[in-house]
């Protein structure tokens, strides 16, 4: 089970593994110009976030939990237009998230940002800042509470 990605994730893993290196920068930017808006309550507001202090740029994720594993977990991510790549990765976690439970975020293998072929594209400091966005919301899922 540790290894098996969410159908959302096995996707956009797909998506990008079909293709070239060149397009899958392409597609990273596609996947920054469709960040979702953060809820109006969160907008402004980083203190009610938590940074990602793994990247290089400022990005802040917050996770919504319900009142055990079993119910979906919400995450919002705030992160500038002039951070493509960032927004791309937090988009991507977005995406890929969307509609699961908590139990089943836990349960997303912590390669996933290794998994995406970007490896040649980006710097590995970068990719570090996409698994640290996971694992503060997979921290955050497990604590129940936002940070």
């Amino acid at each position: 089970m540790a290894d098996t990605l969410p159908a959302a994730f096995a996707e956009i893993v797909d998506d990008f593994t079909a293709l070239a290196q060149k397009d899958r920068l392409e597609l990273l930017l596609e996947f920054s110009r469709e960040l979702p808006a953060l809820p109006e309550r969160y907008a402004g507001d980083h203190d009610a976030m938590e940074a990602v202090t793994e990247c290089q740029s400022p990005v802040f994720v917050r996770v919504e939990t319900g009142a055990t594993l079993a119910d979906e977990a919400q995450v919002y991510f705030d992160a500038p237009a002039e951070a493509p790549t960032t927004r791309g990765f937090a988009s991507i976690l977005a995406t890929g998230l969307a509609g699961l439970s908590g139990q089943e975020i836990l349960d997303v293998p912590n390669d996933v940002p290794q998994r995406l072929g970007l490896s040649e594209a980006v710097s590995p400091l970068r990719l570090r800042g996409m698994a640290g966005m996971l694992a503060r919301i997979k921290r955050q899922v497990k604590e129940g509470t936002p940070a």
